[in-house]
């Protein structure tokens, strides 16, 4: 059947452990491991065919809600990566989607956040242009794509958690073989995923961050074979199938350690994945009751996460707050990708 009208929604993510260790020059000699969960923030791509009244500048129309920026093209060829919609415009050209339609786009998350954003977007947008043209694709397909698009088309530095994140759902244990990926979901039992959700507290530091910057150093610095840097992903790789262990006992008390060993080993990678506002936030949330926290993604800027000790996570929020940092309540996300 002829679809006029396809809307797409894919979910952001928090990684809890291991991020890093997705990147495949830092697992092709040993499996990297992340633990993470898509969350309720949400990336939108709606696409609707128009009719030739509609598209006197252009067949295909794209807005970037988020940015309030219009673009117009006559055809996919014209379609020039220049810093503007680029994932839009990379989306529509990878799958070939040469018709006339308006495609709109905006997220629920925060600029330069961490939470993996970008690859939200794109899994939105694949299962909207997917679906649109009669081709509807797999969660790991969609994954794998929104990957690619981003890795070879974009030449965006970066691992695959994210992808597989936001189009699966759900709290995930990940490993990585190099460019190959194996996800699968933990089966928390109530009383964790209850306790986990209510204990968490994720804020913006109302600093943005570009993650290709901070990757780029730390690749560098990991190529050079610097000890620390090495060191470091080796025990991030180590440390996520320790939290995926105490997670599936339900030891949060492990979990929030981890989370602050993992913090640590993040902190050796490159000096540019803190900075002094985050250090100030830290302080706050360890004055405030937090039993561990991260930075989300690559750091150096976006959002952090950190769990409360028990019954204290209203007094770590409103230190936060006071502090300045924005909260953002959620939920996680047990649906990844959903296309209407």
């Amino acid at each position: 059947m002829r679809m006029n009208m396809v809307r797409a929604r894919a979910p952001v993510r928090i990684d809890f452990a291991g991020g890093w260790t997705d990147v495949a020059r830092f697992a092709r000699e040993s499996a990297g491991a992340v633990v993470n969960a898509a969350i309720s923030i949400h990336s939108y791509a709606s696409v609707r065919r128009t009719r030739p009244e509609e598209h006197a500048g252009g067949r295909i129309q794209i807005y970037a809600a988020d940015f309030d920026l219009y673009i117009e093209a006559a055809d996919i060829r014209r379609l020039e990566y220049d810093g503007n919609a680029d994932l839009v415009k990379a989306a529509i050209r990878h799958l070939n989607v040469d018709e006339s339609f308006l495609i709109t786009t905006r997220s629920d998350a925060p600029p330069g956040s961490g939470l993996g954003t970008s690859a939200a977007m794109g899994v939105a947008l694949i299962g909207a242009l997917s679906h649109l043209v009669g081709r509807p694709l797999l969660a790991h397909e969609i994954a794998e794509m929104a990957s690619e698009i981003e890795r070879e088309e974009l030449h965006i530095l970066g691992g695959k958690q994210d992808q597989y994140a936001s189009a699966i759902g759900g709290v995930q244990f990940m490993e990585f073989f190099g460019d190959t990926v194996r996800a699968a979901p933990l089966r928390l039992s109530p009383a964790t995923e209850f306790a986990l959700q209510k204990h968490l507290v994720l804020c913006y530091t109302e600093q943005s961050r570009l993650s290709g910057d901070v990757h780029q150093r730390v690749t560098e610095a990991f190529r050079k074979g610097d000890a620390d840097t090495t060191g470091a992903i080796a025990n991030l790789k180590r440390i996520a199938r320790e939290m995926k262990d105490a997670l599936l006992v339900g030891d949060l008390e492990s979990f929030a350690r981890l989370m602050s060993e993992n913090w640590a080993n993040q902190k050796r990678l490159h000096a540019s994945v803190t900075n002094e506002r985050i250090d100030e936030l830290f302080a706050v949330a360890e004055g405030a009751g937090a039993a561990g926290g991260k930075a989300c993604g690559a750091g150096g800027g976006g959002c952090l996460v950190f769990i409360a000790q028990p019954d204290r996570e209203h007094v770590l929020r409103q230190a936060l707050r006071d502090a300045g940092a924005r909260i953002l309540d959620f939920v996680f996300d047990p649906h990844g990708l959903v296309v209407v």
